[in-house]
């Protein structure tokens, strides 16, 4: 005996097609995008998802054969860069005693936004005209291996696929007590192939890509260029590869993993096309259960397109880092930022050995600051001069002979220029222990 409602017997019906279209696709791709992110994230994709046909035409590029490409017409991303993991370009990296000059990737790339996020600076004072900043990362004893798996955010927003997972199962069991079969049929065909899509799909592994230098490389000091801030790193050769070289990495595993994804993504195009059929024949108040298991989902699907990716990649890259100190100072000008690093780069070094003398403060200004003027190159010159100098108290007065050969509006320009980098070198006095002292390694967890 069936349960008679109103709605059974109504004449109207939905207009299937325009909703489905309207609840679409690219927050079904960016959810599915977290699914490596996100421990346990790969079980708990049992829901009635909408936008089954663009993440079809999307993830079906990933299986790369003649027939799969049939279906799937279109460029064959590498798993890596459909997910975002790869594919952003990091700044210039300068080491100071390797003489690495390269750009940098996506690792990089995240190292400056968790840079830039931080909010706690020191303010130096200083002649104000441009405000620019210098965060300084310690990498020591970076744990990361070649092949070691990335970690990933604890399952708390994950577990909130339990809204439409109940939603969907809620609205399903409707559907059955009023006896209507095919809707009930058609959200668990949904169910069953946004679950198995995502089990096959997050079930890649995401890991690290880390070149080994040699035991005997010197020290990887160095700086990352950005086009007003730096970012300086100091680590052990290895340390700060992590960093400039080391690349994610998403294995999928043997080539049937990729036929697999291929017949997930030809279930979700045929549920697409079923849906599309068949949802039209059921009742009124059956297409209405199948609407909102649809709508919860992808409010479900918007939260976590929400969550932002690169920021979680970044507090992972951090975690697996081993959560290095980032101390950053706020600088009034470039002068007083320029001197603040040749100083806090040469604290490093040891004087004792002469590989010492590959570090060359000359090449580090002349980069950060290119301009080929006489005061520049004056300025430029007596800077490093006071870098290598070793004398507590530096000297921040042009030499006699220089002065006599500038005119003397460079004259006053020059000493104005001085002084922009004696308040760097104060700063960096001010800070000094702070920047070089070896950081405190916290064990625990901070995802």
């Amino acid at each position: 005996m069936s349960i008679y409602l109103p709605l059974n017997k109504a004449s109207f019906s939905l207009d299937t097609s325009g909703v489905m279209g309207f609840f679409g696709g690219e927050e079904a791709l960016s959810a599915m995008a977290t699914v490596h992110l996100y421990r346990g994230r790969r079980w708990l994709g049992w829901y009635n998802s909408p936008g089954s046909y663009t993440v079809a035409k999307k993830f079906g590029q990933l299986a790369n054969s003649r027939f799969w490409d049939g279906i799937f017409p279109g460029p064959n991303p590498t798993p890596t860069e459909m997910f975002g993991l790869d594919g952003q370009q990091g700044p210039r990296f300068i080491g100071v005693l390797s003489g690495t000059d390269m750009t940098t990737g996506h690792l990089a790339y995240l190292t400056t936004q968790k840079a830039n996020g931080t909010k706690e600076q020191i303010k130096i004072e200083g002649r104000m005209t441009a405000p620019v900043s210098v965060a300084v990362i310690n990498l020591d004893k970076v744990n990361l291996e070649h092949g070691g798996e990335v970690p990933t955010m604890k399952v708390y927003h994950a577990l909130c696929a339990a809204i439409p997972i109940t939603s969907s199962l809620a609205t399903c069991i409707a559907c059955a007590i009023v006896r209507d079969w095919l809707a009930c049929g058609l959200i668990v065909l949904g169910m069953v192939s946004s679950g198995l899509s995502c089990f096959v799909i997050g079930s890649g592994k995401l890991h690290f890509q880390l070149s080994e230098p040699s035991p005997y490389a010197p020290r990887g000091d160095g700086l990352l260029l950005m086009h007003n801030d730096v970012i300086i790193l100091k680590g052990a050769e290895r340390d700060i590869t992590s960093v400039t070289k080391a690349k994610l990495v998403l294995d999928m595993g043997h080539s049937e993993k990729f036929n697999t994804i291929g017949v997930c993504s030809l279930l979700l195009l045929s549920q697409f096309l079923i849906q599309l059929l068949v949802i039209p024949q059921a009742t009124l108040f059956g297409q209405i259960m199948f609407v909102s298991s649809l709508a919860v989902s992808w409010a479900y699907n918007s939260f976590l397109s929400s969550l932002e990716k690169e920021r979680i990649q970044t507090e992972l890259l951090w975690k697996a880092l081993d959560n290095p100190r980032i101390t950053k100072l706020a600088f009034p000008n470039r002068g007083a930022q320029t001197a603040f690093t040749c100083f806090a780069l040469y604290a490093g070094i040891d004087t004792s050995k002469k590989s010492s003398s590959n570090f060359k403060p000359m090449k580090i200004l002349e980069r950060m600051i290119p301009n080929d003027t006489r005061v520049w190159i004056a300025w430029r010159e007596h800077v490093a001069k006071q870098v290598l100098s070793e004398k507590k108290d530096k000297s921040f007065k042009a030499d006699e002979q220089v002065v006599e050969d500038l005119e003397d509006e460079e004259r006053q320009l020059l000493m104005q220029m001085l002084k922009d980098a004696e308040d760097g070198y104060r700063g960096y006095q001010d800070l000094e222990g702070r920047i070089s002292a070896p950081r405190h390694r916290d064990t625990r967890a901070r995802i």
